[in-house]
């Protein structure tokens, strides 16, 4: 499994991975931050991002907070360096 911080921008114009800022993978995600709509749709986009199903990324920290823990099982790490170099 990769852990791995992220940075989270909600209510951004479209749901991508925007490369690594800080040390983290930074994701704007299209909905707001209500009632776990925003984590919800990060799940989603590094799923997507990663290619693996969204039941195998986990937010393991930060679940109220712009920064936040990710788990991802199954997903290559050579294709989440290239995420977080493709900023």
């Amino acid at each position: 499994a990769l852990l791995f911080d992220v940075r989270v921008v909600a209510r951004a114009s479209k749901s991508a991975v925007a490369g690594e800022h800080g040390g983290a993978l930074r994701v704007r995600v299209a909905a707001p931050p209500v009632e776990g709509a925003a984590n919800e749709e990060l799940v989603r986009t590094l799923a997507k991002a990663l290619g693996v199903a969204p039941r195998a990324v986990e937010i393991v920290g930060g679940l109220s907070s712009k920064n936040k823990r990710v788990r991802v099982i199954g997903a290559d790490a050579g294709r989440l360096l290239l995420l977080a170099s493709a900023g």
